[in-house]
């Protein structure tokens, strides 16, 4: 996939913090720090897309005679349906 170069200001804080993330051996530059961060946050925000569905259906829906272990198979049937657990 094509790069595309991007320019921020931050804080002497965080650059320190980013600098610490990297004397670690975590990761090897800021850029790949700053990568890894938009992808925790796509994988978040999709998550959070999932749960807000569901709750909606939820609520959609009405109540429920599941018990507690049904709907925890379905849910993680679903997750394992999308590749998510």
């Amino acid at each position: 996939m094509a790069m595309v170069k991007k320019t921020y200001s931050i804080t002497e804080t965080l650059n320190q913090y980013i600098g610490l993330r990297i004397k670690s051996g975590e990761y090897a530059t800021d850029s790949e720090y700053v990568r890894e961060l938009i992808r925790r946050d796509q994988q978040e925000n999709k998550e959070i897309s999932y749960i807000r569905s569901k709750l909606i259906k939820a609520e959609q829906s009405g109540f429920t005679n599941q018990v507690k272990e049904e709907m925890l198979n379905e849910f993680k049937s679903e997750l394992r349906a999308y590749g998510e657990l």
